[in-house]
């Protein structure tokens, strides 16, 4: 799978899962929401690739 199809994956998933994860933030009371420099998806794309790429140093 390429940097890119790994990419669209996980954007995707996040798109579905923001407005629950959202939710599920307010419900249990932690409302902070600070502005990031990357967005969720592009976080999750780094460390599944680095998780995949058997590299620890």
């Amino acid at each position: 799978m390429s940097l890119l199809e790994l990419f669209c994956d996980v954007d995707d998933f996040m798109l579905s899962f923001a407005s629950e994860w959202k939710a599920n933030q307010l419900a249990t009371g932690k409302q902070r929401e600070r502005a990031g420099q990357l967005w969720p998806s592009e976080v999750m794309t780094i460390l599944i690739h680095f998780h995949q790429s058997h590299y620890r140093t």
